[in-house]
């Protein structure tokens, strides 16, 4: 994966080389975080020779929403942003998984702090993309002296990019203090989520998450996992607010985003999660979601959109 390196990006309007795709140090949005930005997976089905976008129309429109908060416009629908994306990644020919990262920002070389009268831009580039931490069946955690961007400072539903410097400083400090990531509370003192993932406990055979209004982000793979634990697990789902306290009595914890994908939290500062090791819930959930999302689940390929043609063998 390391030898492969991305080729082309959607920028300024047409598809280019990614040694194009660059913007000026006097950018509005690398001066002052005025972007938005999405995440979105690819996975590849070695069986169909087929790359698999999971979920892109929510995707596409949560970014449209996010781009709104800043006033950004966005000057193509949900379907013009999928084709785009399914050219973008035809040129690429990736076969294996990948990442994908939409961006819409204030391109005016200008300095001032606001949102009014400035030109907006949109990019998207791709990358072949793994595991997001390295222990996804038994993650390392601890509580984070940072809290989350409240709603009322930062919207905390929208993927702004100056909102995830927050997001560095709980990352970094949790790496550097031995942890593989950081549970975040909100300034009511209640779990928010990770760094830059949402949260799931599991008690007495109940699936728990903090609700929306928790400034937690409205998780696309957070909604999943909740159809596919009551339909398909027969697991029950609660949005309420959840304490500190809660973690430590979990019988299984796991975060979850397009990026960490369903990643067990199996031990909570130097406390272990049940037996220390997966959970059972945990263990299902996640089999399951890495056969939706590869195609292998019939029931839910409607929120896959293949990018090769079925019969073209030589894609890319």
């Amino acid at each position: 994966m390391a030898d492969v390196k991305t080729r082309y990006a959607f920028f300024e309007g047409r598809i280019v080389p990614i040694e194009e795709a660059r913007v000026s140090i006097m950018t509005h949005a690398f001066n002052y975080g005025t972007g938005v930005f999405g995440g979105l997976r690819g996975y590849w089905n070695p069986d169909e020779a087929q790359l698999f976008v999971f979920r892109p129309q929510d995707h596409f429109r949560r970014f449209i929403q996010s781009a709104s908060l800043l006033r950004i416009q966005v000057p193509y629908t949900v379907d013009e942003l999928i084709a785009i994306l399914n050219e973008l990644l035809r040129m690429e020919g990736w076969r294996e998984n990948c990442y994908i990262r939409p961006l819409a920002y204030k391109s005016t070389e200008i300095i001032g702090v606001r949102l009014h009268d400035l030109d907006d831009q949109v990019a998207i580039f791709s990358l072949p993309f793994g595991r997001y931490i390295e222990n996804e069946e038994g993650a390392h955690v601890g509580f984070s002296a940072w809290r989350r961007v409240d709603d009322n400072a930062i919207p905390a539903r929208g993927k702004i990019v100056g909102a995830y410097a927050n997001s560095a400083l709980i990352k970094t400090d949790a790496v550097l203090a031995g942890y593989d990531e950081a549970i975040v509370l909100n300034e009511d003192g209640h779990v928010s989520e990770m760094s830059a993932a949402n949260l799931f406990i599991v008690r007495g055979g109940v699936a728990i998450t903090p609700p929306v209004n928790a400034n937690v982000l409205e998780g696309i793979v957070r909604r999943s996992l909740m159809q596919l634990l009551q339909d398909d697990l027969g697991v029950p789902v609660v949005e309420r607010d959840v304490d500190r306290t809660e973690l430590y009595l979990a019988d299984e914890a796991f975060m979850c985003g397009t990026g960490v994908q369903v990643a067990a939290i199996t031990r909570v500062e130097h406390r272990p999660l049940g037996d220390g090791r997966i959970g059972p819930i945990t263990k299902r959930l996640r089999d399951l979601f890495f056969d939706v999302v590869s195609g292998r689940v019939p029931k839910y390929r409607h929120w896959l959109t293949p990018v090769y043609a079925p019969t073209s063998e030589a894609a890319g």
